[in-house]
């Protein structure tokens, strides 16, 4: 084990792969239709825009429009496999919590809430208790999270 994750904030790292579970769903789910419509960006003939300005010519706008779009499917492809790895690290973690510790971090963290917007309240009154019982079940949530994910320190 390296000696950086010794100084690593692993809970901070915590809250931030909660925050990042719907976009790396997102990518994974939209990136098939993204790579599509960039080929076909690639593929298609260039039509004249008609908006009244001179136009400079220049012999080399196939050419360019391809590689630009090559680059594009680059990057789609590179962010589709960053998503995939983040997954098969985050979920399995993710489903060995019960669904209340999900519901309560989901709550903290996800996108429809963000942390302080009435998070508390909410989860106080799903589960029927105090604020500071709803605080102190966030936490125990999201330590365990952290076991889960870094292993125990």
């Amino acid at each position: 084990m390296s000696i950086m994750w010794k100084y690593l904030d692993k809970r901070s790292a915590t809250v931030a792969a909660i925050k990042d579970y719907d976009n790396m769903q997102f990518i994974i789910d939209n990136t098939d239709d993204a790579i599509k419509a960039e080929r076909d960006k690639i593929m298609g003939i260039g039509s004249p825009n008609w908006d009244g300005m001179p136009r400079s010519y220049n012999p080399g706008a196939a050419e360019d429009r391809i590689l630009n779009g090559i680059e594009e499917i680059d990057i789609l492809k590179e962010r589709y496999r960053q998503a995939v790895e983040y997954m098969e690290w985050f979920q399995p973690a993710w489903n060995q919590l019960n669904e209340d510790d999900r519901y309560v971090l989901e709550t903290f963290y996800g996108d429809e809430n963000s942390y302080g917007n009435g998070a508390v309240g909410y989860i106080a009154s799903y589960f029927g208790i105090e604020q500071s019982s709803a605080y102190k079940r966030k936490n125990r949530a999201l330590d365990q999270l952290t076991v889960l994910l870094f292993g125990k320190e």
